[in-house]
């Protein structure tokens, strides 16, 4: 049998742009929303989004979860608001059906298998030079001599384009809110966080940007890897 059919009712829910634009609202928050930020966020009313954010929940591409907003508690306190997170459900439409899951739990399994808990420095290597590649291509596509502002441009289109959902913090870090390696990652977490490393790396050094650096900061409902400013050299004695 092939993908799933409520996995395709579910991506066709996303090909009308009102309820895609709710979605995208909510996904890229990275925190629950209410139903008038969603509504808000995505240029609709609150009725609109209250149709179509109910559609999403139902077919699980969102969850929902009430809290009151103003942080009172008892008598008196309000009624909880009810907002919108994107679902843990992943969604999968191949036609004709395919399984690259499967070689990859097995690829996974056979290395630590081979080498133990430490990635293997093949795989590192590998996964750098990928990024490499990725990333010089994205620096010719920005021209000869590419601004800083635009080199963190290249940077970010290149991550979104790979899946990751950059994001920058106050503090002009990049976090990632999504790991497209998510499936991976509760059996094999070491080998699939130091390959996400070593392929930010390859991509910084790909672009040329040597003011930035990539470092394993696992956070709850994120990739493992952060980039920040570099840490200059300290001279020594």
């Amino acid at each position: 049998m092939p993908t799933n059919p409520t996995d395709i009712q579910a991506v066709a829910l996303l090909d009308e742009p009102a309820r895609r634009a709710l979605y995208d609202a909510v996904a890229g928050a990275g925190r629950p929303l209410s139903r008038d930020e969603a509504a808000s966020a995505a240029g609709v009313t609150r009725a609109l989004a209250a149709f179509h954010l109910d559609k999403l929940v139902a077919v699980g591409l969102l969850e929902t979860e009430f809290r009151r907003l103003s942080g009172r508690t008892g008598p008196g306190a309000g009624r909880p608001s009810k907002l919108y997170r994107r679902g843990s459900r992943e969604l999968g439409v191949s036609l004709p059906d395919r399984h690259y899951e499967v070689p990859a739990e097995l690829l996974a399994t056979a290395m630590e298998r081979m080498t133990g808990a430490t990635p293997p420095d093949a795989l590192r290597s590998a996964a750098h030079d990928l990024g490499e590649g990725i990333g010089a291509a994205a620096r010719r596509r920005s021209g000869p001599r590419p601004s800083r502002r635009r080199l963190r441009a290249a940077l970010e289109e290149t991550l979104e384009a790979r899946g990751y959902e950059p994001t920058e913090t106050p503090s002009g870090e990049i976090r990632f809110r999504n790991c497209p390696f998510h499936a991976l990652v509760d059996d094999h977490r070491d080998l699939v966080c130091n390959m996400n490393l070593a392929l930010a790396d390859g991509i910084l050094d790909g672009l040329g940007e040597e003011r930035l650096s990539a470092r394993l900061d696992p956070q709850p409902g994120q990739c493992c890897v952060a980039i920040s400013t570099a840490t200059p050299a300290q001279p020594g004695p």
